[in-house]
């Protein structure tokens, strides 16, 4: 593909992130593209993704280099512009980064070569009873020594408004989104509805809603099913909820889910994608719902996710199940598949998936 220009996000935490920017750079010279850091700081406050992408000058493609925080927000802003995004792996326990960054010249090179796949991902985002804001006194509460958050999100004027359909904000959410208590000793209580049918009413710490890719993110945390990021779906996950019916709902991708604030509830707060976005009152409500855009992912080789899981969470076979006998193998077939299996997702061949996710074809 024709990459004319780069937008670099870099975790500037971490010297392998700085050192790899230089990297970037330098390739971008030896390529003539354009290169441009998307600093989503500016005179100590947080700039809007609109402002980060003009800044990085329409890209085609962004770059992160980090762990999953730095491409959640390169995510954001690649969505905004249509863009695709290469996630560089620098993070712990990443899901969502696709090639280590010593290959990131290698990478470079497979995407203008174009020995790449695009791989699309379900975003969400919302429409609310009103504007989302974060007053004074709660942005300080919130920050918890983190620097300045990002602003409210605009409201869409290109979408009805009014009446009960609220307003339609400017958001996109790859993981997802967050309605969560303020104060430590109050629950929020809400009204949840899926597909505008009313589910139950929760008293509970946070009601989320998440992509299938933010399912191994927040909502796994509250025991969430996993859900493979291929998928499309909506999946309801409360959190701590006061009330025997504690588990998660996995609704289709044109069945959004409403959360109504009650009457006698607490303030609740926003978040999406984990940044706190606005706070809402009793008698407030957010829709949450599949956005039309979708986010590109670069993908460079066959994506193992079910490995990924499997060494990322540190999974361990049952001592019952091994104890009278090896353990399963990782990959039990060694011959090719029959014809009537061709459209099924699984690997080219034995020994495809060896060595680091994502790298196939990538030397070191």
């Amino acid at each position: 593909m024709t990459v004319r220009r780069i937008g670099l996000v870099v975790h500037g935490g971490r010297e392998e992130a700085v050192t790899a920017g230089r990297t970037v750079r330098q390739w971008c010279e030896e390529h003539d593209v354009s290169c441009a850091d998307i600093d989503v700081w500016h005179d100590g406050e947080r700039r809007s993704a609109w402002e980060e992408v003009e800044a990085a000058g329409d890209p085609d493609l962004v770059v992160t280099l980090g762990g999953d925080g730095t491409f959640l927000r390169g995510a954001r802003l690649a969505a905004v512009n249509d863009a695709l995004v290469l996630g560089v792996d620098l993070g712990r326990v990443g899901f969502l980064t696709e090639v280590p960054v010593t290959v990131v010249r290698s990478a470079l090179d497979a995407v203008v070569e174009d020995r790449l796949t695009v791989e699309s991902r379900m975003l969400l985002t919302l429409r609310a009873s009103r504007r989302l804001e974060v007053p004074a006194d709660i942005e300080e509460l919130m920050r918890y020594g983190r620097r300045p958050i990002l602003p409210p999100p605009r409201v869409r004027t290109d979408c009805e408004a009014g009446g009960d359909w609220g307003i339609a904000l400017h958001v996109t959410a790859l993981n997802d989104v967050v309605l969560e208590k303020l104060a430590r000793d109050r629950q929020i209580s809400a009204g949840v509805y899926l597909a505008g049918r009313l589910l139950a009413s929760y008293s509970a710490d946070a009601l989320l809603v998440a992509t299938p890719t933010g399912s191994t993110a927040y909502s796994f945390a509250a025991g969430g099913p996993v859900v493979s990021p291929r998928a499309d779906a909506l999946v309801f996950t409360p959190v701590a909820p006061h009330m025997a019916f504690n588990r998660s709902v996995v609704a289709a991708p044109d069945e959004p889910v409403a959360l109504r604030i009650l009457d006698r509830s607490g303030q609740a707060a926003v978040s999406i994608d984990g940044q706190l976005r606005g706070v809402l009152d009793p008698g407030d409500w957010i829709g949450v719902y599949a956005a039309r855009q979708r986010l590109r992912a670069v993908r460079l080789g066959p994506m193992d996710f079910y490995g990924r899981l499997r060494d990322r969470m540190n999974l361990t076979d049952a001592p019952a199940a091994v104890a009278d006998g090896a353990p399963a193998p990782l990959w039990p077939v060694t011959t090719p598949r029959p014809g009537d299996l061709a459209h099924l997702a699984l690997p080219p061949g034995p020994g495809v998936l060896r060595g680091a996710p994502g790298t196939r074809g990538l030397p070191e």
